[in-house]
């Protein structure tokens, strides 16, 4: 078994990735200027197979990092050892041992052949090659061998029996003297506890003595106490027996002395509630009187006020009447401009047609002249008509002219004659108008008459009605007047004021 191949990364001052290889199956020798690297290579061995790098803390984790000059920070570390275990000085049955530690602000992981391990596992598989913690000099640091040579006497005896592995024995046995001695002390400590338990048990046994003489004597005082007890209860039970003979008779006297009470309680009921029926017909007496007054009253102001809208009404239909009268002429009157305005647009209408005609035939003229004209334009010639182009140019102007004045006048006629025939429509309508608003007067007069004739009769229906029922009143005045007289004459009782009563609503 030796070391193949190491590959560190990140560590100390190996920042990229270095791979060193081969190494020789026998001897192998590092060797190299000041701050090559020597000692970090021997450092990245040890961190990988020694315990001089456990439990570390974030500080001592951070110094193993590099921290040299760069453009991003290193995070994480690792140093990876290939071994040649064609001896088989691993038991894992491979030609190879890959074994590589990561180190970081806040990790420590180990991995074993490409996979993640726990450091147990990985120095379970140490101890199994040969790396032991018992025997720490498979790795000698440098300056070792100095302090060898110039140890002394006793240095080099413990140092001996460290390379021989006698230390882990002596540390065996003061282990093992450690645990006598702690044994010792807890048997020490058992017996004086077997021995107080001892005492202990001594003290229970005679309290277990004082205790059945105790539950003796108790059970003689609860036998005398439920003697006593029941001689108590006797004594009580009877008088308690006696103390219900004389409840039952208070018990009988209280209801005998209840039924006479309520007897009497029903008495005095029965006379408030005569007492009370008297006054409330009396109440009731009084007040049917004043209602019947108050009504009677009402109505006479009613027959009043009826009396005032029948006058009322009476004047308005004579008002109306002679209203009726003026409107009627009025009606006459439009009728009669009616008709005149009729006759007159009877006149306009021939004469409109007459001149339409007219101005028909003129254009009709008009139009057969030009056409002559042209007619002759066409035979005698331009050139044998006129001398010169200046006379044609003056006649056809003159022509010109004279044909437009001809059509302003006809145009301005017509124009005359279309605001007359517009002025006798717009006469017509308004007549119109005026004669359907006089209609509706007349016939909303006609209509408020007819209303009014039919307020009079049902005013007089009301009065007759209401002339009965003012009968109707005075005679129940009367009958109640009587009640009232016969209720405050003196020496007659509650039944004579009651038979009254009776008859006076029946009557009503």
């Amino acid at each position: 078994m030796y070391i193949k191949t190491l590959t560190i990364q990140g560590f100390k001052s190996y920042r990229d990735q270095t791979q060193i290889e081969p190494f020789s199956p026998r001897h192998n020798v590092v060797v190299g200027r000041n701050g090559s690297g020597k000692s970090n290579f021997f450092a990245a061995i040890r961190f990988v197979l020694s315990d001089a790098y456990t439990s570390m803390s974030r500080e001592e984790r951070q110094a193993l990092l590099h921290e040299g000059v760069s453009v991003t920070t290193t995070l994480s570390a690792y140093v990876e050892i290939v071994f040649d275990n064609s001896d088989n000085r691993f038991p894992t049955g491979r030609e190879e041992v890959i074994l590589r530690r990561t180190i970081g602000l806040k990790k420590d992981e180990y991995s074993l052949d490409k996979k993640s391990a726990s450091k147990a596992d990985v120095m379970n598989l140490l101890e199994s090659a040969g790396f032991s913690k018992s025997n720490p000099y498979y790795i000698v640091p440098q300056g070792r061998i100095t302090a060898l040579t110039n140890a002394k006497d006793h240095e080099r005896l413990a140092l001996l029996k460290e390379v021989a592995g006698t230390k882990v024995y002596e540390q065996r046995r003061a282990e093992s003297l450690r645990i006598m001695a702690e044994t010792d002390a807890k048997r020490s400590k058992i017996v004086e506890l077997l021995e107080y338990i001892d005492s202990r048990l001594a003290e229970l046994e005679e309290e277990k003595e004082e205790l059945k003489e105790f539950q003796e004597k108790d059970k003689e005082r609860r036998c005398l106490e439920y003697a006593l007890y029941q001689r108590e209860l006797e004594e009580v039970g009877e008088a308690l027996e006696e103390i219900e003979e004389e409840r039952r008779g208070e018990v009988h006297g209280a209801n005998v002395r209840r039924e006479q009470f309520d007897g009497r309680e029903k008495d005095i009921q029965r006379l408030e509630q005569t007492i009370s029926q008297t006054k409330h017909t009396l109440s009731t007496l009084n007040l049917s009187r004043r209602d019947a007054h108050t009504e009677l009253t009402d109505l006479v102001r009613s027959r009043t006020e009826l009396e005032c809208i029948v006058a009322d009404l009476r004047s308005a239909g004579e008002r109306d009447g002679g209203r009726h009268v003026a409107l009627e002429a009025d009606l006459s009157a439009v009728e009669e401009r009616i008709k005149e305005k009729e006759g007159e647009l009877d006149d306009l209408l021939p004469r409109w047609a007459q001149q339409r005609a007219r101005e028909s035939a003129e254009k009709r003229k008009m139009e057969e002249a030009r056409a002559q004209l042209s007619a002759l334009f066409a035979k005698q010639g331009r050139v044998n008509r006129f001398r010169t182009k200046a006379e044609r140019d003056t006649y056809l102007h003159h022509e010109i002219a004279s044909m437009e004045a001809y059509h302003k006048t006809r145009s301005a006629a017509l124009d005359s004659t279309k605001d007359d025939l517009g002025t006798a429509r717009k006469s017509s309508t308004e007549l119109e108008t005026k004669i359907d608003g006089i209609q509706g007067t007349i016939e909303d007069g006609r209509k408020r008459v007819r209303d009014l004739g039919d307020q009079l009769t049902a005013l007089k229906d009301k009065q007759v009605e209401l002339s009965e029922q003012r009968k109707e009143l005075w005679r129940e005045d009367t009958k109640l007047d009587g009640l009232v007289r016969l209720a405050l004459t003196p020496g007659l009782n509650s039944n004579n004021v009651k038979s009254g009563y009776g008859y006076g609503p029946s009557s009503g």
